[in-house]
């Protein structure tokens, strides 16, 4: 299993937990930026730097994740492509997206898109909280663990 970040708008504290998570359980980890990113001195954990451009990081990560590796984005296009490809998928916020829940993002998201298209400010998230920050380091270590107890089963 490989952890694959959309690091371009995955916030520091995330980032963060994610580091000590490849590090404790020894996974390896990849952060995929249009922009050079600064990792920790680890064997489990590197950077790829793609150029700029539009989905650019996100077509890498649809490229290289394999059954089975998580990803953590935001992105739900992504998201989408990830879990067709038979990937995990967990937001920064702890949510994970699945097959079946990611139709009703994907709705959501075009909805949204069209309300911006037409004028309406939609604002944006919230500020991440440290609940937020809690939630998702939770989520983390649930679906890790689940993922290590059915690679020891096999």
């Amino acid at each position: 299993m490989h952890i694959w970040v959309d690091a371009d708008a995955c916030p520091g504290p995330i980032k963060d937990i994610l580091f000590r998570a490849a590090e404790r359980l020894q996974i390896h980890m990849v952060l995929v930026a249009n922009q050079m990113l600064r990792t920790p001195p680890s064997p489990w954990i590197r950077a790829v730097q793609v150029p700029g451009g539009f989905d650019v990081a996100d077509n890498e990560i649809v490229a290289r994740v394999s059954p089975g590796d998580l990803v953590i984005t935001a992105d739900i296009p992504l998201a989408a492509a990830v879990l067709e490809k038979g990937g995990h998928v967990l937001d920064p916020r702890g949510e994970p997206l699945t097959a079946g829940n990611i139709g009703e993002r994907l709705s959501l998201r075009g909805f949204m898109d069209e309300l911006r298209a037409s004028g309406v400010n939609t604002g944006g998230p919230p500020p991440l909280s440290h609940a937020d920050r809690q939630t998702f380091a939770n989520a983390l270590d649930h679906l890790l663990h689940e993922q290590n107890r059915l690679r020891s089963r096999r």
